[in-house]
């Protein structure tokens, strides 16, 4: 990322993405997120705050688990 806009616009982006798939699946938290892409908790914590960027395997266990398209996935951002 080039800069803090980018990096906040790439946090606010992950954001949205994982509020999506959250409400697809109908869960209650980020808790329940985890468990349902069997990552720990802190995984999902660290891409909300910009920590870890959504890697090709959490990109695959979300489409697995919400059925939502890469292209669908891959639009948040």
């Amino acid at each position: 990322m080039k800069n803090a806009d980018d990096a906040d616009e790439y946090i606010i982006n992950a954001n949205k993405m994982l509020d999506a798939v959250i409400a697809k699946l109908e869960l209650k938290n980020d808790a329940a997120l985890s468990r349902r892409l069997k990552v720990s908790p802190p995984v999902i914590s660290k891409i909300r705050h910009g920590r870890l960027r959504v890697g090709a395997s959490i990109l695959i266990s979300l489409h697995e688990t919400s059925e939502l398209s890469i292209a669908e996935l891959k639009s948040f951002f």
